[in-house]
């Protein structure tokens, strides 16, 4: 079936027809899912030219050639039904359920209404039946990932029994697998009752700080990015907290993931969190680096909420954050910074620090 489709419809480095296609900087098309691994690799060339890419290489979204994907074939000619039959017949063979799975994923790039009907066409059974299969666990990931972008589908994944077998990808799975196991939990988490739901589930926000402390590259920003999601509900940071999350995203952010101190600043926000910043050593010089030399708006902007909490609270961490600078870093953020959630929260600091608003404990 996917030899009726154009040559430029297949990514160069998978030749499997495009699901997410993304332009490089090169002016290439790849699917992103085959240029995100490319890149994760340590490659800094366009797979293509071989010419030097940019440190952090940018994916734009190539709508137009999705669009031609999606509506090349009327969906009604794919046979849904058929599709998912193929996934859970013992007799079918590993290339026709590969080859079902990206015609699924392919569909559910569609409409809203369309990706709500296939949730309910007993296809999530079908997929979780094959995610214990190495060959198709990726391809299932990813066509769950696409189920997951409406909100009425994040309720009914996980009531259909999705968490236990996406933690279990993230026990022992490919680098690849567990990065798109953590996406998925992010944007399950979306939905407000999920959260509570993901994170009471057993091992779930173990298993996030297991794999920011273990894994790498992006399976490290996607495990911190399911666990800043999932402890936006104040239960969760506890929970985080008693199973040594602040210690592992602390030693993360130190090593240039500022995606955890975007959690480092939720977790301050609670008394246990900050309880176990203030027994780490060198807490406040880590937050300070990241003031002095952070690339992003929002990971400067978490840790002067981290910073600010901790401040609040603790004689002891205003004095160590004196020493480190921090009040002078604080008035360059305000005179020099575009972003108004960093001038903000660098002014509540710096009152904090000044001597007024403490409430030490």
């Amino acid at each position: 079936m996917a030899a009726e489709f154009p040559a430029d419809f297949k990514c160069p480095i998978s030749l499997e027809i495009m699901s997410d296609p993304v332009i490089l900087s090169s002016g290439h098309t790849f699917d992103r899912s085959s240029i995100q691994r490319w890149l994760d690799q340590g490659h800094r060339t366009c797979p293509i030219t071989k010419l030097p890419l940019p440190q952090h290489a940018s994916l734009i979204p190539n709508h137009a050639l999705r669009s031609l994907i999606s509506n090349f074939a009327p969906i009604s000619s794919l046979h849904p039904q058929t599709l998912i039959s193929t996934l859970t017949s013992p007799s079918s063979s590993l290339s026709s359920k590969i080859d079902a799975l990206r015609h699924l994923t392919r569909l559910s790039c569609g409409d809203s209404p369309f990706r709500r009907s296939l949730s309910d066409s007993a296809l999530v059974p079908a997929v979780l039946s094959v995610l214990a299969d190495d060959s198709l666990r990726h391809r299932a990931l990813s066509l769950l990932l696409n189920l997951s972008l409406d909100d009425d589908n994040k309720v009914g994944l996980v009531a259909e029994g999705v968490l236990a077998p996406v933690l279990a990808v993230l026990a022992s799975s490919s680098s690849d697998c567990r990065a798109v196991a953590a996406t998925l939990l992010t944007s399950l988490a979306v939905v407000e009752v999920n959260k509570a739901t993901i994170g009471a589930y057993p091992h779930a926000i173990e298993s996030l700080v297991a794999l920011v402390r273990d894994g790498k590259g992006r399976e490290r920003k996607e495990g911190a990015t399911a666990l800043y999601a999932l402890c936006c509900f104040p239960d969760n940071r506890r929970r985080a907290v008693e199973c040594g999350g602040v210690p592992v995203l602390l030693r993360s952010a130190d090593s240039g993931l500022e995606r955890s101190v975007e959690v480092v600043g939720v977790l301050a926000k609670c008394k246990e969190g900050r309880e176990q910043m203030e027994r780490f050593g060198g807490c406040v010089q880590i937050l300070a680096r990241v003031l002095r030399n952070g690339t992003s708006s929002r990971g400067v902007q978490y840790a002067l909420v981290a910073l600010y909490s901790l401040c609040s609270n603790s004689e002891r961490v205003v004095s160590e954050a004196l020493e480190e600078g921090v009040l002078e870093i604080c008035h360059g953020l305000v005179e020099e910074v575009d972003s108004e959630k960093v001038r903000r929260n660098a002014s509540g600091l710096i009152q904090v620090l000044s001597g007024n608003n403490c409430q030490f404990s």
